[in-house]
């Protein structure tokens, strides 16, 4: 062979040495990348000894710690996905994985569980992560939509306040809201910058459902009168009651904590972590407190889409990633996360550790829901994050500030959401 044909050969094996895939054995330990959503400090700082734990008994078995966001995880995963770069260990929400997991990217995780991790979830939780015969993710923490109220203004209203053995039904809180308001001042405020998933879990506990499989598993959006309960309150307290601002109906839940502090807002409709911003941004002597969401014909039944860890399709060591997953979700480190995250866990061990029934912070009323928690509406329906985003999204907006009326949002969601869904399931 010439010299410089052998050159050529040597340089090339070289880089494809220096190119090797992670995860690959070569002659060192096995190495994961686990892309974590771990966001708060309390949350990331766990995640980050988590993961430290595991890496200084396991010497054999690296894991590389990698920080994602949820503004952006399904649209990076999908690109990583479809470019064969995607981490090993994926941290995600399961109203994200249908797509996925019919996608063939997330690896079924049937029979890869440990028994103590399968058996310590609840069999409801389990499908919020099943589709089809497989399970394509561990659901380890969830957090139930709450009221937080001002508790200075519910003592001036002397208004009742509601417990989780004897919550307000959405007529008495729409009634509630109107006692709380005045010059202003408002009762209640709304942050539905992302109205799709707040309606349809909240909408639960009226007996909404929306989608509905057919015998043959194809989902179509039917809106039913209970699905119209919830979106209805909503709509008359801006629109008729003046209980609620219209301002913050295209805000996040952070952006009304300013006026919720200042007394313009009574309460506010938050998912349960956001206590951990309230505790660190209330002024000194704000009184405030933690109220179950209104309750329906079904109770205080709601649809949660839990946080999840799921392994790809294309990762080498699945066992191993298994393994992991499995410290990470130990029940005691399942706790740690939780608190970190101002979240609940999944696992029944895990819940009932006595850190998580406090009455400081309003963690005994979460816990009290918890058992109340289902899977969110859209959990299986493949096609979902794009019927939200073009469809059910901007017609939840447009009826929520008054453009258009309950007859045309039901409309749209079934005539425009139903053409949306089809492309999915043909």
């Amino acid at each position: 062979m010439p010299t410089r044909v052998l050159a050529a050969v040597l340089a090339a094996l070289l880089l494809l040495a220096g190119c090797s895939a992670p995860g690959h054995r070569d002659g060192g330990p096995v190495v994961l990348r686990f892309q974590s959503l771990a966001w708060q400090p309390e949350s990331v700082a766990v995640t980050r000894e988590l993961v430290a734990e595991w890496n200084a008994t396991h010497p054999d078995v690296k894991v590389e710690y990698m920080q994602g966001s949820w503004d952006s995880v399904h649209d990076q995963l999908l690109t990583s996905f479809e470019g064969g770069e995607a981490p090993d260990i994926i941290h995600d929400a399961s109203d994200d994985l249908a797509d996925f997991a019919h996608g063939g990217y997330l690896a079924d995780l049937t029979g890869l569980l440990p028994a103590g991790l399968a058996s310590g979830i609840p069999r409801d939780t389990w499908r919020t992560t099943t589709f089809g015969r497989g399970v394509y993710g561990v659901p380890f923490l969830q957090e139930p939509r709450v009221l937080i109220a001002n508790s200075d203004r519910l003592r001036a209203a002397h208004v009742r306040v509601p417990t989780p053995g004897r919550p307000w039904s959405w007529p008495e809180f729409r009634e509630v809201a109107g006692k709380l308001s005045g010059p202003g001042r408002y009762g209640v405020a709304w942050p539905l910058k992302e109205p799709v998933s707040a309606t349809l879990n909240l909408s639960l506990s009226a007996g909404g459902r929306l989608f509905h499989p057919d015998p043959d598993g194809k989902v179509a959006v039917r809106f039913t009168e209970a699905d119209a309960v919830v979106p209805r309150t909503v709509h008359d307290q801006v629109a008729v009651d003046h209980s609620a601002p219209a301002s913050t109906l295209g805000s996040g839940g952070a952006d009304t904590l300013p006026g919720f502090f200042d007394g313009r807002y009574a309460m506010v409709p938050l998912g349960f972590s956001y206590r951990q911003q309230i505790v660190r941004q209330a002024p000194e002597g704000f009184r405030w407190q933690v109220l179950p969401a209104p309750a329906g014909a079904d109770g205080l039944t709601q649809g949660v889409s839990p946080q999840t860890l799921s392994v790809s399709a294309d990762c080498p060591h699945k066992k191993e990633a298994v393994a992991f997953l499995a410290h990470l979700l130990r029940p005691g480190n399942m706790v740690r996360l939780a608190l970190g995250d101002w979240m609940l866990p999944t696992a029944t061990r895990a819940l009932a550790d006595p850190a998580l029934h406090t009455a400081e912070n309003g963690w005994a009323i979460g816990t009290a829901l918890a058992s109340r928690l289902r899977p969110a509406p859209a959990q299986s329906v493949r096609g979902y994050p794009e019927w939200k985003d073009k469809v059910a999204t901007p017609a939840y907006q447009e009826y929520y500030s008054g453009a258009i009326g309950l007859d045309e949002l039901r409309d749209r969601l079934e005539r425009d959401g139903n053409l949306v869904l089809a492309r999915y399931q043909r």
